[in-house]
């Protein structure tokens, strides 16, 4: 297991950045090894990590946490983009297929990946904010049947918007989210693009209540997406590939446009979980 640390950047240092210094920055790649991989950024205290099991894999706080065990002042979300896999939380399992979520709360002492099948992991990618009150462990279905561990994404969270016109027709499958999932200040899901559409998030905008981080996914090989970041005069760009991550602070635009449809996983934390509390930008407006 390892920790990379980011520290926080000024827009005003944004400016003189070449591509090189904006992908340190931002861009977290190689998320997915059989070993934990984690990045603590320090804009809101977000952890970006990610790990496709071969064996049990323990999740450890490391040093910079300053912690007993992970979850002791924070709350975590997990989604598995690869095949199934198994999350263990002080000893209760919980069988994740592909696109399922789980919600595991502060307090959690001890927290284990694995695959089902070694020689067809799971994939699994989570986000990890601070916490101050301890709420329960649930696993999150977008279909399926409910019971006092599984909570089933509700109608109001799983919406298609956009045009086809404007290239941004998209499914969004909203997993932790205030009503559904209580937490103390993460909110996380899942937003898929139908063949034709490369749009996201445009037109754009900024939240100076909280940051937000985007994993592209579903990128087929060969394809990439181009990510828009940077404030509403002085915008910047990163080339993601597949499983591919990018931090955006709260004064940063986030939108992108692929060569092909795709798929990206958002998450949040910071101020407040309004997830409609957006200032947005118009389009004519960006430079």
């Amino acid at each position: 297991m390892n920790m990379e640390v980011r520290t926080a950047v000024s827009p005003r240092d944004l400016i003189s950045y070449d591509t090189a210094r904006l992908r340190q920055e931002f861009l977290l790649d190689n998320l997915f090894c059989s070993e934990i991989h984690m990045v603590y950024s320090q804009i809101d205290r977000i952890i970006v990590g990610g790990v496709s099991p071969v064996h049990e894999t323990v999740l450890e706080a490391g040093k910079e946490l300053g912690a007993e065990y992970f979850c002791q002042r924070r709350e975590i979300g997990i989604l598995n983009l690869g095949q199934s896999g198994i999350v263990e939380a002080d000893g209760q399992k919980y069988v994740l297929k592909a696109r399922e979520c789980l919600y595991v709360g502060m307090g959690t002492r001890q927290i284990i990946f694995n695959s089902e099948n070694p020689e067809e992991p799971a994939i699994f990618y989570f986000l990890s904010a601070p916490a101050h009150k301890s709420y329960p462990t649930m696993l999150i279905k977008a279909e399926g049947d409910p019971d006092d561990r599984t909570v089933i994404v509700k109608p109001e969270n799983k919406i298609t918007l956009g045009e086809e016109e404007s290239s941004n027709r998209r499914t969004i499958c909203k997993y932790i989210i205030p009503g559904q999932i209580e937490s103390c200040q993460l909110c996380m899901g899942i937003t898929s693009l139908m063949p034709g559409s490369v749009w996201n998030s445009m037109p754009c905008h900024t939240h100076d209540r909280r940051m937000e981080v985007y994993l592209y996914t579903d990128v087929p090989k060969g394809d990439i997406v181009l990510h828009l970041m940077g404030e509403e005069k002085q915008t910047r760009h990163l080339i993601m590939q597949n499983n591919q991550a990018v931090i955006s602070p709260s004064w940063s635009i986030h939108a992108g446009c692929g060569t092909h449809a795709y798929s990206f996983v958002w998450g949040m934390c910071g101020e407040n979980q309004d997830f409609d509390d957006m200032d947005r930008i118009e389009t004519k407006n960006l430079q």
